[in-house]
């Protein structure tokens, strides 16, 4: 429903009315859920400082292929899909198939299950930098490994990071998001910036010696300057340091093999994560054998590293990602979001507000301050408006293989739709009377977006 600008106060009324009426359930289960649990979520990209509370849906109740409800029977086309988590779509048949089928012979076991070696030996077979792999529950645990791996077969401290890596003390620590960390532990890591060879060069100048392993994620919503990924392998081996590649998201979502084969690196080790078990949690570490072995000295143990449900799950998705048209088929309809954003960003002569960057399958809408408002006013506006047409979006495009046709028609001419609301609404100069809360506040920044 457009805004009709010249009825400011009364619209906010109704608007406000209307809200409290299609978010009730998820308002009154934020104030019970914030009483027993921080941020009232388990996962902070999922909590209110990234939802703003009163006009999103904060809880849901079910998902299915490109689908979910929330807790209000909100119906949503799902373009944040478990934070790139779920890759082919909610209750995919052929991963329940095989996740049910194991389910009836157990869970977890007293030893090892012929699993761990069955997904491990397709990791082997479509990982290009693959020749061992180890098994971790979420992308944290795979990139921990990594690092403490890099450092014990290198016999150095010093790491250098690129992209965003999890929450362990190691890489929270070089953020502002650093509270708690020691620093003793801060010191040792060090952000370079992307595409830019001379600032990595400057850290390996003065940790002379020092650096175990640059570990970066190959692209994030920026491609890689011709040939700069592999200067950045042929900068770390000069300097005796690993390549570790996070394609914790990239991972058969870019290509078959993950970034590293879409672009022809091959780094020494590479974590990958997220839709490898469409939404169950498995990741893993990977990489050659004569690093990989390492393993047997350090130690990296967990008691569900080989629950088999995940592992079942993994094993589907790696088997369709091999034998089918997912890939292809992320990045078709990637492309189509891209080129009908930018065209319609063209068409409401909004460039100096938005812009669209990044791969086909995982794209970001960029928001940029205007004179008058902050992009997080902006932001807040548009979540508020994409949810109230039930598109589930968090600025960025992460395409499922569930996602049809007609979803993606819906997302863009909810874009068409908002789109100039936006513009007219800045350019009145009303666009924070038109918030029907406040806005969201910047939290810690870890891509170069």
């Amino acid at each position: 429903m457009k805004v009709r600008l010249n009825h400011t106060n009364k619209i906010k009324n109704i608007y406000q009315k209307r809200m409290n009426k299609r978010y009730k359930e998820s308002n009154k289960l934020i104030q019970r859920a914030l009483k027993v649990i921080p941020l009232g979520s388990q996962t902070f990209s999922k909590s209110i400082v990234q939802y703003p509370k009163g006009v999103s849906p904060l809880f849901i109740s079910k998902g299915k292929g490109s689908h979910v409800w929330d807790v209000d029977n909100n119906e949503y086309i799902d373009f944040v899909n478990g934070l790139l988590s779920v890759m082919l779509g909610y209750l995919d048949a052929d991963v329940d198939k095989s996740v049910l089928s194991q389910f009836n012979n157990g869970v977890s076991f007293s030893l090892p299950h012929i699993l761990e070696t069955e997904v491990a030996e397709l990791l082997v077979e479509m990982v290009p930098c693959a020749e061992m792999v180890r098994f971790g529950k979420n992308g944290t645990d795979a990139t921990s490994a990594a690092v403490r791996l890099a450092r014990a077969f290198t016999g150095r401290e010093h790491i250098l990071v690129c992209g965003y890596h999890g929450w362990q003390d190691w890489y929270i620590g070089s953020t502002t998001r650093d509270l708690g960390v020691p620093s003793a532990v801060k010191e040792l890591t060090h952000s370079f910036k992307y595409n830019d060879l001379n600032n990595l060069n400057a850290h390996f100048e003065k940790l002379k010696n020092k650096v175990a392993c640059v570990i970066m994620e190959p692209m994030n919503f920026y491609y890689p300057n011709k040939d700069y990924l592999e200067q950045v392998k042929h900068l770390a081996h000069d300097n005796g340091a690993l390549l570790v590649f996070d394609e914790t998201i990239t991972g058969f979502r870019f290509s078959k093999g993950g970034a590293q084969e879409m672009f022809d690196v091959i780094p020494d080790l590479a974590t990958f994560g997220k839709g490898m078990g469409n939404g169950f949690p498995i990741s893993a570490v990977m990489g050659s054998q004569d690093v990989m072995m390492k393993m047997e000295d350090i130690f990296f143990s967990g008691t569900f590293g080989g629950e088999t449900l995940s592992l079942a799950a993994a094993k589907a998705v790696l088997l369709k990602v091999r034998d089918s048209d997912v890939v292809e088929n992320l990045r078709s309809k990637g492309k189509l979001i891209v080129s009908s954003v930018t065209k319609c960003i063209e068409r409401h002569d909004v460039g100096h507000i938005f812009d669209i960057v990044g791969h086909p399958s995982w794209s970001l809408l960029t928001i940029a301050d205007q004179e008058s408002y902050s992009s997080w006013e902006i932001k807040t506006f548009l979540f508020q408006e994409f949810f109230k047409r039930g598109v589930l979006f968090l600025g960025t495009h992460n395409i499922s293989y569930a996602h049809t046709s007609e979803d993606i028609t819906k997302l863009l001419d909810v874009y068409d739709e908002v789109f100039p609301i936006i513009s007219e609404l800045i350019n009145n100069g009303n666009l924070v009377e038109f918030l029907e809360v406040d806005a969201l506040k910047p939290v810690f920044k870890v891509r170069d977006v």
